[in-house]
């Protein structure tokens, strides 16, 4: 049984993007690293840091697509699940579709304020306010079930280094959801790092 809040927590001094997820005990979970210089997103989930064991691959169906999936394979090669950007409407609000291994849309995740990414997007761009973003502007997301009821919310916390969210659970889920919805959000963070 995971702990909540989950934490996921950017590596400040890091190359390629990575990450530690913890539990709200600060158990390690997992270490999220990206291959760079890929033309399609290829994350390794380890087990830890020390990057001996993978529990999970993340794949896109496709590179340079604002609609693209990101499919979910176990240890043994086996699909799991997916997430998919919701391209256009993913400009004003990012939004975000989770299907289980069925291909069943099941869990949504969904910006909570426009105002905040647009806000973001034009500050970030200003000398010396561009910086303060990080600690002002942050964005907050809804994971709702296909029913809409809200299950968990997932937040960034103020910071001007480092980037860490937090995952908050409101509803208990299944734990093969729970396992998909904290790797959707894995990827839908590496999606959205270069905002706040």
């Amino acid at each position: 049984m995971m702990v909540y809040p989950i934490e996921f927590e950017f590596k400040v001094m890091a190359f390629a993007p990575q990450f530690y997820v913890r539990d709200g005990d600060g158990r390690e979970i997992a270490f999220v690293k990206q291959k760079l210089f890929k033309l399609k997103e290829d994350i390794t989930v380890f087990e830890n840091d020390s990057q001996q064991k993978e529990s999970f691959r993340i794949k896109a169906d496709r590179w340079l697509d604002w609609s693209a999936a990101y499919t979910f394979y176990n240890i043994n090669g086996m699909e799991s699940g997916k997430v998919r950007r919701k391209g256009a409407k993913s400009l004003w609000k990012a939004t975000y579709e989770i299907f289980n291994k069925e291909d069943i849309n099941d869990f949504k995740i969904e910006e909570n304020n426009s105002f905040v990414k647009v806000m973001d997007a034009l500050i970030s761009e200003i000398p010396i306010l561009g910086f303060l973003t990080g600690y002002v502007l942050n964005p907050k997301y809804n994971i709702t079930d296909e029913n809409g009821l809200e299950v968990a919310v997932f937040s960034k916390e103020p910071s001007f280094w480092g980037k860490k969210f937090l995952l908050r659970q409101i509803e208990e889920v299944s734990p093969e959801a729970e396992e998909r919805i904290i790797l959707s959000l894995m990827m839908m963070v590496l999606l959205e790092r270069r905002r706040g």
